[in-house]
């Protein structure tokens, strides 16, 4: 991932919130999560619990394991696998950005302690191949011994509980956007080399494309441009980034493109003809066109629906 690939999929999440909890699990329990627009953690301080997917093996964890949801897909935690379960919305029927709870559930069986968090960030800002990443993605205590900043990181946030001290909220943000990305890079590391996702990040020509895709998009590229970037001819390098990618290389492109546009008009006050030069559009109308059909509104209306927009 030479020039740091990972950070330029993550950058355009723009996470801005954490929900976190604290659990105490007496067996026999299960709770089901629905799914969520943002990524969740998991990681056991104590005992054992159970995760299941639909269409997957149940996947057990242990004391120093942490589970990451990097699209926030549903899922049953459970002391054992097959357990009746209740809604996690019963449980915590209010996980606003900024809020901390503590959950219990009690039972004569063992105890399960466990940190979670939800990062909230804009679904629609995920590039594609975060999207194509596994429903979940598991560290344990082994894999985790070798991440010491990682562990260190987890260990500070289950010991500190106190909300009240000034700052506590960003503080949390910021060390759980940390566990997050530590956690993505460990994982990534440990993926099965077949993983599309994987193969595309390590592909020496596909992963230069994609940089270029994602660092300089305002350039004018063509098939043939990014092709030549990659070092390959314009049809083994379409592809193969279509086979590895998902998609063909003009709509990552767009994908790409329409991001950086849409955070724009969220997030600042600059002119329509403004955003379109900084996302590679020659003309407005052309940008006005290509925002309309990507999003099915107009980046006026975008703008508009967004109150947090830059004056």
């Amino acid at each position: 991932m030479d020039g740091d690939l990972l950070s330029e999929l993550l950058a355009p999440l723009r996470l801005h919130g954490v929900f976190y909890s604290r659990w105490s699990a007496r067996a026999p329990w299960g709770v089901a999560g629905d799914r969520d627009d943002c990524a969740i953690l998991h990681y056991v301080q104590k005992g054992t619990c159970t995760v299941e997917l639909p269409e997957t093996r149940p996947i057990q964890l242990r004391a120093g394991d942490l589970a990451v949801f990097p699209r926030g897909s549903a899922h049953h935690l459970a002391d054992a696998p097959g357990r009746p379960t209740v809604p996690l919305a019963h449980l915590l029927p209010q996980r606003t950005p900024g809020a901390v709870r503590t959950v219990w559930i009690d039972g004569p069986g063992p105890e399960t302690t466990m940190l979670c968090g939800g990062l909230h960030y804009d679904a629609a800002a995920a590039a594609p191949l975060y999207r194509a990443l596994p429903r979940v993605l598991v560290l344990d205590s082994a894999m985790m011994s070798g991440q010491p900043l990682l562990a260190d990181t987890l260990a500070r946030l289950a010991g500190e509980w106190d909300t009240a001290e000034p700052g506590a909220q960003l503080v949390a943000l910021r060390a759980f956007e940390l566990t997050f990305v530590l956690a993505l890079r460990a994982a990534l590391g440990n993926l099965a080399a077949d993983e599309p996702v994987l193969r595309a990040l390590r592909h020496p020509a596909i992963s230069q494309a994609l940089l270029a895709v994602h660092t300089r998009f305002a350039e004018p590229w063509t098939v043939e441009t990014l092709a030549a970037e990659a070092g390959l001819s314009r049809s083994a390098f379409a592809a193969t980034f279509r086979e590895l990618v998902g998609e063909a290389p003009m709509r990552h492109l767009t994908a790409r493109r329409m991001q950086e546009a849409a955070r724009l008009l969220a997030e600042t006050a600059l002119p329509h003809g403004r955003i379109s030069e900084r996302v590679g559009y020659r003309s407005p109308v052309g940008f006005h066109l290509a925002f309309r059909q990507w999003y099915g509104t107009t980046p006026g209306d975008y703008r508009r629906s967004r109150p947090d927009t830059g004056t």
